[in-house]
């Protein structure tokens, strides 16, 4: 899987059809409109992580293989695609899809605006849905209104664009996700693991202290995940050797050395944010993993 892809290398590489006014603009918020294939070269989006969240609708005379974590989904006809920067996507096209529209951003373009992440269609498993022509066309409408502010001079353009973002995500949200999957080379372990991968890290980056973490246990996860907790543990303990508690807590010992170093949240806040309502559980483990307080680690040249 190759590395991260910066938005810029989309828009010179991924995307070579934008026109060269939008390839200039490398901003919080971007949107246009494609033909991939109307130079006869179907394009090549390759299989990586990216650093922005994308919405794309794509209006089909054909089919192509959108690749979504460990999965390998058939797209025909109308579809929307939600992605964000923690999965790794691609897609691989079989035949011409006529046009479609794309929005880019990342998690600043809406902060204190609510975490994007939460929602459902940037969640394991409600990532593609399929369109009819009337929703379809309604959803164009709203690319276009976007095309219409972005252009604009208004001070508030931005406010308006993000209310326009969240009308997409709350129209498809509506939607029934598409389920045709293409058969998977991979073991039920694998499939397992990655979707808990992505469940864990949509809860991340944390940005708002009035947001904690809403998955906190083992429990939680299965239940997201619709399995049995002992199938979680096993499946994660055959790919990864650690438990779902293990997992669980590196990672949010991850986000607490990064907001220790890098906000000027106090341990209670961040113990919080965290998940923690009582910060001397949270000094107890940070302490259990690292053989640190929160307070010392903060102070300390630790990297």
């Amino acid at each position: 899987m190759q590395s991260i892809q910066e938005r810029e290398s989309y828009y010179k590489q991924g995307a070579p059809w934008l026109p060269d006014d939008i390839k200039k603009e490398f901003g919080l918020f971007n949107v246009f409109n494609f033909n991939p294939g109307k130079n006869g070269n179907p394009p090549q989006l390759p299989y990586s992580k990216k650093d922005y969240y994308k919405i794309t609708i794509i209006k089909g005379s054909g089919s192509c293989i959108f690749l979504y974590a460990d999965r390998e989904i058939e797209i025909e006809n109308y579809s929307i695609i939600f992605s964000n920067p923690q999965i790794p996507y691609g897609w691989s096209q079989r035949e011409n899809f006529s046009d479609g529209f794309a929005c880019l951003f990342d998690q600043a373009f809406f902060h204190q605006y609510g975490n994007i992440t939460n929602y459902s269609v940037f969640q394991p498993g409600n990532n593609i849905y399929q369109l009819d022509e009337e929703q379809f066309v309604q959803l164009e409408d709203i690319f276009r209104r976007m095309f219409e502010e972005i252009e604009c001079d208004f001070i508030h353009k931005y406010d308006l664009l993000r209310t326009l973002v969240y009308e997409l995500v709350l129209y498809t949200m509506k939607m029934k996700p598409a389920s045709k999957l293409s058969k998977q080379p991979i073991n039920a372990s694998v499939r397992i693991s990655t979707l808990f991968t992505e469940l864990l890290e949509c809860q991340f980056p944390i940005d708002d202290i009035h947001r904690p973490l809403t998955l906190r246990s083992a429990s939680d996860y299965a239940k997201n995940l619709n399995i049995h907790v002992n199938h979680l543990n096993r499946a994660l303990k055959e790919t990864s050797n650690k438990t779902t508690s293990q997992l669980i807590i590196d990672r949010i010992l991850q986000e607490a050395k990064v907001l220790l170093r890098q906000t000027s949240w106090t341990v209670s806040q961040i113990a919080y944010a965290l998940g923690y309502a009582e910060v001397t559980h949270f000094n107890n483990l940070f302490k259990k993993y690292l053989n640190i307080t929160p307070t010392n680690y903060r102070k300390a040249d630790i990297v």
